[in-house]
């Protein structure tokens, strides 16, 4: 199950970008983007998120 970023939510603040180990997740327009080929369904992304934008689907 990939994590998805819910752009409402992101504030931009990059907290999953350093946190992920797979680098599976950039900036695109100041919020966070989840790359699902790069992925590896770890969940850091969600348990380091302050504002909870990311989850899994």
């Amino acid at each position: 199950m990939t994590a998805v970023v819910d752009k409402e939510k992101c504030t931009g603040c990059e907290t999953c970008v350093d946190e992920c180990p797979a680098a599976a997740i950039t900036m695109n327009s100041e919020k966070a983007h989840v790359d699902a080929e790069l992925c590896v369904d770890c969940g850091s992304c969600i348990d380091v998120c302050p504002s909870e934008a990311i989850h899994q689907e």
